[in-house]
């Protein structure tokens, strides 16, 4: 049900956790990914890349002000996510290379 036709609590609710687990099974997927860069990249050194990192949360906020939706919450989630999954890469880049 789109957001717009809920009418009761229940509805809004069950949208929210739905799009929770969603949201969940595309994280794995993006989690997926860096598990890929981490077997990929060369050295460690190359998991911190900050102009990536920049230009990845800079997306995101302009993809979310594009949306209508505050751009400054996006930016700190995707600040967090970024960064835990830079610390996720760096643990498995260590476990790959036992």
């Amino acid at each position: 049900m789109a957001p717009e036709d809920c009418t009761r609590l229940a509805e809004v609710r069950a949208g929210v956790d739905a799009l929770d687990r969603a949201l969940v099974a595309m994280l794995a997927t993006w989690f997926g990914y860096i598990r890929a860069a981490a077997r990929i990249m060369p050295s460690r050194e190359a998991v911190r890349d900050e102009a990536r990192k920049a230009g990845v949360i800079a997306a995101a906020v302009a993809e979310a002000e594009a949306h209508g939706i505050p751009a400054d919450v996006v930016g700190d989630i995707w600040e967090r996510l970024v960064e835990g999954s830079i610390v996720y890469e760096f643990a498995e880049w260590h476990w790959i290379r036992g």
